[in-house]
């Protein structure tokens, strides 16, 4: 029996290797299709053969690549899909030469892709007239340039015939005719404005020409996105179609075309015929529909089709499974094991049952499929790259390549194998591959319109850092001095901690440790033998939103709970322990053991609480448990102490995770809160209020606002509101979902998931912000958020992360500088030498801590900054507060 199964297993699997074979490249067949493309090329550019060549090779009347002494303001129009971009752009030459862009995406409804073409540019121009408007230029008259991402015969580069329509265009009238002369036309059917349309290109050109300004090298353009093709500087004595034979002229290829004169039918499959006949141009861009991302989907469904209607793959085979089979993303190689699981929750949303088996099944097509796209476009660029290294009568040639498109970007080989397929099939070419910054696509142009229209508030100067620092540096002195200390928003709590540890403690003592919706208790041994150490064991418990927002008396019974069954499960019911209280949120303290609220923070809203002394609360509901309450602290002041067991020099603590607040170690005789001029206090800065007067109001943006608006405490905390991790990832939500709204994100989509609150979480932010996978990652999570983002869309969402957090980083280190300054005077010292110890999720889980140190290093150069991460957290410095407050007392007595 089980041999049986064996060989039946046997038989499927080699079925399914038999059908995968046939979409697998050898040495040869690579070989052959440069061989053939360069055939094409050839074809394409001479007089007589042109008209029957399947690569159609089209002048573009661009002659030469940038020198970097172009300038002026220029009007940039992009159509190559569903979304029509309008540009300004502004170029600067000399030492400072530089490009910036200002637009606006519209989106091309299908009616109109697929109506007249009348329709299609009239919308186009409606488009122009509502960005003029927007950016007040109705008036101005400036030279155009027009991408337009199709096939088009130009004579001139101000006339470019279409010679067919691709990616899902229809429009009638269009084919045959003049784009440029339909633009104008449509300009003067509305006769509100006028422009000097200079120049018609395509994408792969627009690409070459913004990667040539960076890099003189690059004079080849390659697209592989939704569509695929190529551009490159060709000797003019070569393009027969043109007159004259001094220089160069960049050519369009066309390359998409290849193969509609059945040379590649060889290597073409089933499959392929097959998505070839049910598209709108049936047996036109065949190399096209074998390499880019608009049908790579549709020829692993086809393929999924057939292996389930042989019982190939998946369980049942029903015509329900067919019609949830759709187009699956080209997935990573099978040995990865995360890809598996993505590729079967996929298959899970899709209503697919999967098992193990079938999932790697489904892997390997994915990646059959886009590993042959890749290495076709490969072949491809060999024979182009070889072709200009002939052209030039060298034996061997550094060129550059600029690329753009979405599988190229974001699929995560297909970079990778396109690299290598060139260099083994064109060993005298040392290619290089340029990703477009900013191309013919969305990309960079929309990253800057996100920077210049919605995030340009917080990018935040040094100038206005070292501005933010000496306000806060004033809040501080206002906070200490009992004279404004009422209206000071930065109250500056005094903590009774008077000292850090000093490496004599001992005892065993427990800390409780109550700052968000999870309550953890500690039991900390310090002991000595050689060495002094510290033995640590903890428990966290759970605190339900009911308690949160109840009655005081809930809360505190629910403290006193958790400690009754910490105690039972660490056999010390019986023993009498010191307790140290790490309560996180804004209290006036009037002894170590003595502490008032002031008010909640954190989404707390227990009832009974505020203005009350915690301690005195808290012993009434554990008096039967026989623990002594030593002293209450926060949690920055634990965080300080349990560094400083590590460092003495440690006088800073710093929170940045769900919510953020620093401590310090002040002079008494500047504290006129508390009596006696000697010796240090460790100060409670409570920064989170910093700004609740208005003081911030400058550099607050409307997501800021907005944020405040939807918060339990509007008004209040508007510091902590713009840097913490309680937040951020709301302000990105609110960003994107304003910047959808306004078509600038995800065509204009909006799903019910990211309009819900809460939907983004900082954690997101802090995954797509890695640059390595960030782009992946913004994908997945988008996509779990029910969006689905273009490459571009990507983009942008990496950028507003990282400017979102930036700013947070920033903002901290300047008050930090605020607290590192005042240390530094209250020393008298010409240079500071501390530590600063720091806990939070924020700071831990972001790439902020490189960020973070070096703005406080250039704010507070005369300073020597350690920064010492709390591996403990600040419940061990609240037994360590209660150590040391041990110690004092038992040499007292």
């Amino acid at each position: 029996m089980v041999t049986a199964v064996a060989q039946r297993l046997a038989a499927q699997r080699r079925e399914i290797n038999d059908t995968l074979a046939r979409l697998s490249l050898s040495s040869e067949n690579l070989q052959q299709v440069k061989d053939k493309m360069r055939v094409e090329l050839e074809r394409g550019l001479r007089k007589d053969s042109h008209s029957t060549a399947s690569v159609k090779m089209l002048p573009s009347f661009v002659y030469r690549t940038p020198n970097g002494t172009e300038r002026g303001k220029y009007l940039a129009l992009d159509l190559g899909g569903t979304n029509f971009r309008v540009l300004v752009v502004k170029i600067r030459s000399g030492i400072r030469k530089s490009v910036r862009m200002y637009n606006k995406i519209y989106a091309i409804p299908l009616e109109i892709m697929q109506g007249t073409g009348e329709e299609l540019f009239d919308h186009i121009v409606q488009c122009i007239s509502d960005f003029l408007d927007y950016m007040g230029m109705k008036n101005t008259r400036l030279p155009l340039g027009f991408t337009f991402s199709f096939p088009c015969r130009q004579t001139g580069i101000d006339k470019g015939s279409l010679v067919s329509w691709t990616k899902g265009f229809k429009a009638t009238d269009c084919e045959g005719n003049d784009v440029v002369e339909m633009l104008r036309e449509a300009i003067k059917r509305r006769n509100e404005f006028d422009l000097d349309i200079v120049a018609v290109v395509n994408d792969t050109v627009g690409t070459m020409m913004t990667c040539a300004y960076e890099d003189p090298k690059c004079e080849i353009g390659l697209i592989a996105g939704t569509g695929s093709n190529v551009c490159y500087m060709e000797e003019m004595r070569n393009i027969e179609m043109v007159e004259g034979d001094e220089g160069q002229m960049c050519v369009n290829t066309e390359w998409g075309g290849f193969g509609e004169n059945d040379c590649i039918e060889d290597i073409r499959t089933r499959f392929d015929r097959e998505v070839d006949e049910g598209s709108l141009n049936n047996g036109k861009q065949r190399f096209e529909k074998m390499t880019s991302g608009m049908y790579l989907g549709e020829i692993v469904r086809q393929i999924l089709i057939d292996l389930t209607r042989r019982g190939l793959l998946f369980r049942v085979n029903t015509p329900q499974v067919y019609k949830n089979i759709k187009c699956v993303t080209p997935l990573s190689p099978p040995s990865d094991r995360l890809a598996l699981l993505q590729v079967r929750a996929i298959l899970q949303q899709l209503g697919l049952d999967s098992t193990c088996d079938d999932s790697i099944i489904v892997k390997e097509v994915c990646g059959t499929v886009s590993r042959r796209a890749a290495q076709l476009c490969g072949a491809g660029m060999a024979a182009i790259v070889d072709k200009i290294r002939e052209n030039r009568g060298r034996n061997q040639m550094n060129i550059t390549v600029g690329v753009d498109g979405t599988l190229y970007k974001l699929h995560p080989h297909f970079s990778r194998i396109l690299k290598d397929t060139v260099k083994a099939l064109a060993p005298q070419c040392d290619v290089e591959f340029v990703l477009s910054e900013d191309g013919s696509g969305k990309g960079a142009a929309l990253i800057t319109a996100v920077i210049d229209k919605y995030l340009y508030a917080m990018r935040l100067s040094d100038e206005t850092l070292m501005d933010i620092m000496k306000r806060f540096r004033r809040e501080l002195g206002n906070g200490l001095c009992s004279d404004t200390n009422p209206t000071a928003t930065v109250k500056m709590l005094p903590t009774f901690v008077r000292s850090i540890p000093d490496g004599s403690e001992k005892g065993d003592f427990i800390a409780l440790d109550l700052g968000g919706s999870a309550f953890r208790i500690l039991r900390v041994k310090v002991s000595h033998e050689k060495k002094q150490t510290v033995q640590m064991e903890s428990q966290i418990y759970d605190t339900p939103e009911d308690i949160i927002h109840g009655s005081g008396t809930r809360l505190f019974d629910h403290v006193a709970e958790c400690l009754g069954d910490f105690m039972e499960k660490q056999n010390i019911k019986d023993k009498k322990l010191s307790v140290g209280f790490t309560f996180s949120f804004p209290c006036a303290q009037t002894k170590l053991n003595e502490s008032y609220l002031l008010t909640w923070t954190k989404r707390f809203k227990a009832s009974g609480v505020e203005g009350m002394d915690i301690v005195t609360l808290l012993n009434k509901a554990i008096k039967k448990r026989g623990v002594d309450i030593m002293a209450v602290v926060n949690d920055t002041v634990g965080t300080m102490m349990t560094c400083g067991f590590d460092d003495q020099r440690c006088e800073v603590g710093i929170i940045i995770g769900t919510g953020t607040n620093a401590c310090y170690m002040e002079e008494l005789r500047h504290i006129d809160l508390v009596e006696g001029d000697e010796g240090r206090m460790c100060i409670n800065t409570e920064w989170g209020a910093f700004g609740d007067d208005g003081m911030l109001e400058d550099i607050r943006t409307e997501f800021d606002r907005e944020i405040d608006r939807g918060s339990l405490n509007p008004g209040k905390q508007l510091f902590e509101k713009m840097v913490s991790g309680m937040y951020i990832g709301e302000l990105v939500r609110l960003i994107l979902v304003k910047m959808a709204k306004e078509g600038f994100l995800f065509e204009g989509r909006i799903t019910p998931e990211l309009l819900t609150k809460g939907k983004f979480e900082t954690k997101h932010v802090s995954s797509i912000e890695k640059s390595k996978e960030g782009l992946t990652k913004a994908k997945d999570i988008l996509g779990r958020l029910g969006m689905e983002p273009s490459a571009d869309d990507c983009i942008a969402v990496q950028h507003i992360c990282t400017i979102v957090s930036h700013r947070s980083a920033n903002l901290i280190a300047a008050t930090l500088g605020g607290i590192l300054s005042r240390l530094k005077d209250n020393k008298g010292n010409p240079r500071l030498r501390t530590t600063v110890g720091i806990d939070g999720s924020l700071y831990k889980m972001h790439p902020y801590a490189r960020r973070l140190h070096k703005t406080v290093r250039r704010l507070v150069p005369e300073s020597d900054v350690r920064f010492l991460l709390s591996e403990s957290g600040s419940s061990k410095g609240a037994a360590m507060v209660t150590a040391v407050a041990y110690r004092l007392l038992t040499r007292v007595v």
